[in-house]
């Protein structure tokens, strides 16, 4: 069984090693250690963790700050993928927004990263436009939003 619990500054090789192997294949987009460090240390950040044993096989964060949330990333070990791990990190960061006093949460994601698409079309995220060259290696964004956050 998977546990969802707030990730803490101990976890962030493990969660960088799962940045690395996410994220790596686009120059630029994987998060540096540094990057990790000064999230957590932001009031109006969330990041949780998701423990499987002893292992971190995912992650997630949000900026809230409200009304307004902003995921800002999501990523789940590729060994794990498949067992609705990210499903329970998006569930987590939603409630983190919502207890947060946020009503609406909007997301950047790969235009043509249609698993992550998926995810966010099952938890009730709506396209609002694109952009353009928005990654470093030129490929563009899709914004999402969901709104109102009370999960159905």
């Amino acid at each position: 069984m998977t546990e969802i619990r707030p990730m803490r500054w101990w976890d962030i090789p493990a969660v960088h090693h799962i940045e690395e192997q996410c994220f790596s294949r686009f120059p630029g987009d994987s998060w540096s250690i540094q990057q990790f460090w000064q999230e957590l240390a932001q009031p109006t950040r969330s990041y949780v963790v998701a423990v499987d044993g002893a292992s971190i096989v995912g992650y997630a964060g949000a900026f809230i700050l409200a009304p307004d949330s902003d995921i800002q990333t999501v990523a789940v070990d590729p060994r794990y993928r498949g067992r609705g791990i990210a499903d329970q990190l998006i569930e987590a960061l939603m409630t983190q927004a919502g207890i947060g006093g946020a009503t609406s949460m909007l997301l950047e994601v790969r235009a043509d990263n249609a698993a992550a698409i998926a995810l966010y079309e099952r938890h009730g995220f709506e396209p609002l436009s694109r952009r353009s060259k928005y990654y470093p290696d030129g490929g563009d964004a899709l914004i999402w939003r969901r709104r109102p956050l009370a999960m159905s």
